[in-house]
C-alpha cells in the first residue's frame, strides 16, 4: 500500500532505449512511487515488462523510432561507413539522438493531454526534454547517467578521455582543444541541434552541444559524488550530486548462492562487458584465457551473449559463466572487478570498495575509465581490446597494490554519506515548490522533418 501523500505530484519518466539510460532511473522512480506520487513512464517497448513489475503505468514509443543496440545497424545501414571514431560519434549524435528529439516531443505532447504531469524526469541524453520544456512549460529534471559532460575552463573538452593537466603547457593544450572542439570538431553537430532548437522557439546554443544539453535542464541530478569528478572552478549551478544511482532490481540482493565455492580459491575476479557490448572477445575471453585452470576463481557475466558457447569453450572448474548475477551479492566477495567502464557498474564497484581493471574507450567510456585511473581506483589499460597479457598484468598489479583498495574504500565512504533517493525526491520537490503551479498548456508545434 502506498503512503498518503498530501503533496502528490504527477511525474513522467523518459529515457533513451538503452539499459545504461534506463537502469539508473528505476531506483528514483520506485522511491517516488513508494512516497505516493503518481509516476508514469514513456519509453521503448523493450522495458515494458520491467516497468510493469514496478507497478508503474507505461506509455510506449509511438512516433519515436524503436531503436536499440540490437537493431541500430539495421535501421541505419550507412552507419558502418563512418570508419573513424569521430565520424561515427557525430553520425550517432545526429541520427540516434538529435533527430529522435522531435519524435519524443510529439509523443509526450500527446501523453500530456491525458496525463498533465508536473515534471519530466529524463536521462541527460534524452533530447526530447528541452523541446517539451519549451512547448509545455513544464520543468525538466535531467539524470546524469555518466560523468559530468559539461565543459570546464579547467579541463580538456569532454569526450577525449583526458585527465586534468598539471603544467602550463598542458593547460594551454587543453585550452586549444576546447576551441577546436567547439569551432571545428563538433560545430556541424551543434548547428544541427540548433536548427531543431530554433524550430521550437529555443534560442540557439553557442557553446558545445554537450553543455547545451546539460544547461537545458532545470536540475541535473548527477549519479556519483564530487570525489569522482575532477576539481573545477566553474561547476554548473543546476548540478546536484546524489550518490550512486543504481538499478532497482539490485536492491533485492540476498546471499550469493555459490559463496561456498569461493573459499576454494585464492582470489575472485569478476568480469563483465555490460549489457550493450556483444563482442565477448574484447574482455571476457581474454580474462578466461588468462586464468583458466588456475587458483583464481573467475566469475563472468555475459548479459546473455554466447553464454553456453563460452561454457563449452572454457569447461574449467574455476570459471563461472552466467547470463546475469546480482552484483550486490557477488561484489562484496570479489577481489577485483574487470570492466569495460560502464558507469553503473563502476558506481556499484566503488560503493562496495572493489578495485578495478578497466578497458573501454567507445561510447564515452574513455571518460569513465580515465577518472578511475586518475583517482587510483584501479588500472586503466587505455584500450578497447586488451591482450591476455595486458589484462593479466593489470589484474596482478591491482591485487598486489593495496593503494588501489585503500583509494576505492575512501571513496566508498563518501558515497555512503549520500541518501540517494531521499535526496532525489528532496531536490525535485524543491524545484517544483520554487517554480510554483505549472500553467497547463498544449502549445508549440513539432516538426518531424
Amino acid at each position: 500500500m502506498q503512503p498518503q501523500n498530501t503533496n502528490k505530484k504527477k511525474i513522467l519518466f523518459a529515457n533513451m532505449a538503452a539499459d545504461g539510460h534506463f537502469n539508473p532511473l528505476t531506483g528514483i522512480a520506485a522511491h517516488l512511487l513508494e512516497q505516493g506520487h503518481d509516476v508514469r513512464w514513456y519509453t521503448s517497448k523493450q522495458y515494458e515488462e520491467k516497468i510493469q513489475k514496478m507497478g508503474i503505468p507505461m506509455y510506449r514509443f509511438k512516433r519515436a523510432l524503436e531503436m536499440n543496440i540490437e537493431n541500430v545497424d539495421e535501421l541505419f545501414p550507412d552507419r558502418e561507413a563512418n570508419t573513424s571514431k569521430l565520424a561515427k560519434l557525430k553520425y550517432d549524435m545526429k541520427n540516434i539522438f538529435i533527430l529522435r528529439g522531435p519524435e519524443f516531443a510529439e509523443d509526450i505532447k500527446e501523453i500530456y493531454e491525458e496525463f498533465d504531469f508536473d515534471v519530466l524526469v529524463a536521462d541527460i541524453l534524452f533530447v526530447g526534454a528541452p523541446l517539451i520544456k519549451e512547448a509545455l512549460k513544464v520543468p525538466v529534471v535531467l539524470i546524469g547517467i555518466c560523468p559530468l559532460m559539461s565543459s570546464s575552463k579547467d579541463w580538456a573538452p569532454t569526450g577525449l578521455g583526458l585527465t586534468p593537466a598539471n603544467s602550463v603547457l598542458g593547460r594551454t593544450k587543453h585550452r586549444m582543444l576546447r576551441w577546436v572542439a567547439r569551432n571545428i570538431l563538433f560545430k556541424e553537430v551543434g548547428n544541427f541541434m540548433n536548427d531543431v532548437y530554433v524550430r521550437y522557439g529555443i534560442p540557439p546554443y553557442k557553446g558545445l552541444l554537450f553543455d547545451g544539453w546539460m544547461e537545458k535542464g532545470d536540475l541535473l541530478l548527477q549519479s556519483g559524488v564530487p570525489g569522482f569528478e575532477y576539481q573545477r572552478s566553474d561547476m554548473p549551478s543546476n548540478v546536484r550530486f546524489v550518490g550512486a544511482l543504481l538499478p532497482e532490481h539490485l536492491k533485492k540482493a540476498g546471499n550469493f548462492s555459490l559463496a561456498h565455492k569461493l573459499k576454494q580459491y585464492n582470489k575472485v575476479i569478476l568480469v563483465t562487458q555490460g549489457t550493450a557490448e556483444r563482442d565477448v572477445e574484447k574482455l571476457i575471453v581474454p580474462v578466461l584465457e588468462a586464468y583458466k585452470n588456475s587458483r583464481y576463481l573467475v566469475i563472468a557475466t555475459t548479459a546473455g551473449s554466447k553464454t553456453q558457447e563460452l561454457r563449452e569453450r572454457f569447461p574449467y572448474e574455476n570459471l563461472m559463466i552466467e547470463d546475469f548475477i546480482n552484483f550486490n551479492e557477488v561484489m562484496p566477495l570479489a577481489d577485483v572487478y574487470v570492466t569495460n567502464g560502464g558507469y553503473g557498474g563502476v558506481m556499484l564497484a566503488i560503493s562496495h570498495g572493489l578495485p578495478m581493471v578497466l578497458a573501454g574507450l567507445h561510447e564515452g567510456k574513455n571518460e569513465i575509465t580515465a577518472r578511475a585511473g586518475y583517482f587510483g581506483l584501479g588500472e586503466n589499460l587505455n584500450t578497447e581490446k586488451p591482450t591476455v597479457q595486458q589484462l593479466k598484468q593489470g589484474v596482478e598489479k591491482v591485487l598486489k597494490g593495496e593503494e588501489y583498495r585503500d583509494n576505492v574504500v575512501r571513496l566508498a565512504e563518501e558515497f555512503a554519506n549520500y541518501d540517494t533517493y531521499q535526496l532525489c525526491e528532496k531536490y525535485i520537490m524543491e524545484l517544483l515548490e520554487k517554480r510554483g503551479p505549472v500553467v497547463r498548456r498544449l502549445s508549440g508545434q513539432f516538426s518531424l522533418s
